[in-house]
């Protein structure tokens, strides 16, 4: 034994190597390997979540540029319709200011 180590020492060393026959420890680059794989799968099941909120989005502003379109449309009708009742009115008023 090695008289300059305390048995605070002598115990980690025993339980190290003890732990060691215990698991094998993985290789290095089969743990990168697992992590960037989660972390690619991690990319892409956020990723597919944000592209469905924007495709809810884009939904929801197609929709309501529809809405838009039919308002415009509607206002286009009642302004034409009121331009036809103007026109409407000045000729009767013109009729009834030639027979006075």
């Amino acid at each position: 034994e090695n008289p300059q180590l305390s048995s605070l020492d002598k115990t980690d060393l025993a339980f190290s190597e003890g732990s060691q026959s215990l698991h094998k420890p993985e290789p290095l680059e089969k743990v990168l390997n697992v992590l960037s794989s989660e972390k690619v799968n991690g990319i892409s099941i956020d990723f597919n979540y944000r592209f469905f909120q924007f495709s809810e989005r884009a939904a929801m502003d197609a929709s309501y540029v529809q809405e838009l379109d039919g308002i415009l449309k509607e206002a286009r009708t009642i302004e034409n319709h009121l331009k036809q009742k103007r026109e409407s009115l000045k000729q009767r008023f013109t009729v009834i200011a030639n027979t006075l």
